[in-house]
């Protein structure tokens, strides 16, 4: 039974609406796809070749390195890279990260649009860049970014749903809703991508009825640190879903994120009797016989938690290899679609653990040691060139 007294605030809120939120946000999107095809096509006839950069701060950020594996294939047919850096390596270290030559597009993810390295990443870029190219994908239609003006044919800003704006502290719906806006943004097949969607919420509704049996069960178990692993996309939902433990926890529970391969290389170490382990096992066969051997390799350590096992299909191996399975019916689905549905559970796990040890799940940190939009940052002004 949890220490505090449950209710609907907002975080639990925000991460249950979140199946038909997404339905939502590709009906309000599909509306608006001949201004985003417009916009790309004319960069592509403009330059053959040309960087796209995935930015933002802390979870924004990892939206990025979420969806680059998979956009980069999606757009290298027009010449374009595509690659995830933060706000917060672009405005500390733009000569090391910007290129004043070369054509680049750079999509921002903010929830409010007001992040100080946000604002920052944008104006640089815009100053540094010869041909710059602006994509704001935002909860806030007032916010910072979503205002800049810089053109029709330089700027493209995406407003989400009011409801994706999170109240809580930790972006949860928010996360979810622009990993879906930018991959419409990128798909070359909108109306297939429309009707995917249809299936995955269906899935993020399933994933809700598992968690409600699942979850507290898992909180219940006597761990005091917690791993992430995950291959290809599901590294950056990896990093995500640590993060959102952290977080909503208060840094009462270590956590660390990694690749299953990586994993062995030295992380391992965190492992102990006391630490549990979360695997996003890949639907692509090849990437899962990597994923299955260290599910394998953990389960057989002799100091080792609690494995939970997170996969699109059915696996006689998984059910052998974990001691909880969590299985999703998506096992014809790219492995960045069912990133949506599994983010749900590291989203509830983390809010249902911050309950049961006496935390606000809308605000784990009274003392304001984090903030919904970071505080006491100072912008230093760049001189010079690249």
């Amino acid at each position: 039974m949890s220490k505090v007294q449950k209710e609907l605030t907002h975080t639990r809120r925000e991460i249950e609406q979140q199946p038909d939120l997404w339905v939502k946000t590709i009906r309000q999107f599909s509306k608006e796809k001949e201004k985003m095809e417009h916009f790309l096509h004319a960069i592509g006839q403009r330059h053959p070749h040309a960087r796209v950069i995935f930015t933002g701060a802390g979870t924004s950020a990892f939206i990025g390195e979420t969806i680059y594996p998979y956009v980069r294939q999606a757009i290298r047919n027009k010449g374009w890279e595509a690659e995830a850096i933060s706000t917060t390596n672009l405005t500390a270290n733009p000569y090391l990260f910007l290129d004043k030559e070369i054509p680049t597009i750079l999509v921002s993810f903010a929830r409010s649009g007001n992040s100080p390295e946000s604002v920052a990443a944008v104006e640089l870029a815009e100053k540094l860049v010869d041909e710059f190219y602006e994509i704001t994908i935002t909860c806030n239609q007032a916010g910072a970014l979503a205002k800049r003006e810089q053109g029709k044919e330089r700027q493209l800003v995406l407003i989400l749903p009011e409801e994706s704006n999170d109240k809580g502290l930790a972006m949860t719906s928010s996360y979810s809703t622009m990993v879906l806006t930018a991959l419409y943004l990128f798909s070359e097949n909108k109306p297939g991508f429309e009707q995917t969607i249809l299936d995955v919420s269906t899935a993020g509704k399933e994933m809700l009825e598992i968690c409600a049996n699942l979850i507290p069960k898992l909180v219940e178990e006597d761990f005091s640190r917690i791993v992430y692993l995950g291959s290809g996309v599901f590294e950056g939902l990896s990093r995500e879903s640590a993060l959102k433990f952290l977080e909503l926890t208060a840094g009462r529970f270590p956590t660390m994120f990694d690749t299953s391969l990586g994993f062995r290389h030295g992380p391992k170490s965190i492992l102990s009797s006391n630490t549990m382990v979360v695997v996003y096992l890949s639907n692509h066969p090849y990437t899962r016989k990597y994923d299955l051997d260290i599910l394998k390799e953990i389960y057989a350590a002799e100091d080792r938690g609690k494995i939970v096992a997170i996969s699109g299909s059915q696996d006689a191996d998984v059910e052998k290899y974990s001691d909880y399975q969590v299985t999703i019916p998506l096992s014809d689905k790219d492995d960045i679609n069912l990133a949506l549905p599994f983010v749900i559970f590291a989203q509830l796990f983390a809010y249902e653990k911050s309950l049961h040890s006496g935390i606000s799940p809308d605000n784990p940190s009274p003392t304001g040691v984090i903030s919904r939009v970071v505080q006491g940052v100072q912008i230093y002004p760049f001189e010079g060139e690249l």
